[in-house]
């Protein structure tokens, strides 16, 4: 079978490999749960290769993406739920819905006109869909909150955002970033006061820590940061850093195990010197 750049050769790969009695013995006997979190890793290692500029892995990376949703298209056939046409269907009748300013008679002259249309038209297909699970016996008679549609599979601080971003929609909300700041201020607190406690209890300091994190997300979020890119950067620093104690010490014939926290420290206090990135905002991390 020759390679092509039509995707239907792609479909026809995955029938392939998916038939019960010729294709691969591992492929075979997927299914949408065991394959769900390779679909999230490829996701990210798409987002990889856009962080770190490079265009040869974002080829590849698109690819692999885009074998996931062609996988799960195809599982989904074998049960006669859909196919990938329906998929492909779905999403340009969603994008032409979404955008009545480029393709029908609505206008939208600033971006946050466009967004207000984009929300509007996202309610009324999500009461179409509510209908759609009523008519098909699908609900168990119990109405869908405003937050039942926030993805469970999202990295907790995305989703931590996203839950805040819902609940915004109808005032649960506050409105300055200060605010959110005293909220940390609050939580670490609470976190100190279960330190202090004669018996630390390991489950309500990790609930105190969650509340924590959840109070970090909200402020990124008031202060227009993604914070799981915001962690990423740190992520990174905090490496390139270590990575300069590990370095400096082997010059020494030494390692980090036969060092001192103090002496650490210094080359640590070193690498936040030599190697700053600068930012657009301040020039310094």
């Amino acid at each position: 079978m020759q390679p092509s750049q039509d995707i239907e050769r792609l479909i026809e790969i995955m029938v392939a490999l998916r038939d019960p009695d010729t294709g691969c013995s591992w492929d075979k006997v997927q299914d949408f749960r065991s394959i769900a979190p390779y679909t999230i890793e490829e996701a990210y290692e798409v987002a990889d290769a856009i962080e770190r500029g490079d265009l040869v892995d974002l080829e590849e990376e698109l690819g692999d993406l885009l074998l996931q949703v062609v996988y799960h298209a195809r599982m989904a056939e074998e049960v006669g739920a859909f196919g990938f046409g329906d998929v492909v269907m779905a999403i340009t009748a969603k994008m032409i819905r979404r955008h009545p300013h480029v393709f029908g008679s609505e206008e939208a002259r600033s971006a946050g006109a466009a967004k207000g249309l984009w929300e509007q038209v996202k309610a009324e297909e999500k009461r179409i869909r509510a209908e759609k699970r009523r008519a098909a016996g699908e609900t168990d008679g119990v109405a869908r909150g405003l937050l039942d549609d926030v993805p469970a599979g999202m990295t907790s601080l995305a989703r931590a955002v996203k839950l805040q971003q819902k609940a915004s929609t109808v005032g649960f909300d506050w409105n300055d970033p200060r605010a959110v700041l005293d909220k940390i201020k609050e939580e670490i607190a609470e976190i100190e006061h279960e330190l202090d406690q004669p018996a630390v209890s390991k489950t309500r300091v990790q609930d105190e820590i969650g509340d924590l994190l959840f109070a970090v997300a909200n402020l990124a979020r008031h202060t227009d940061v993604d914070p799981d890119a915001a962690l990423r950067g740190t992520n990174d620093k905090f490496s390139r850093r270590f990575r300069h104690i590990e370095t400096s010490l082997a010059a020494k014939g030494r390692s980090p195990a036969e060092t001192s926290l103090d002496e650490m420290e210094a080359l640590w206090n070193e690498a936040k010197t030599r190697l700053q990135q600068p930012t657009p905002s301040d020039g310094s991390e």
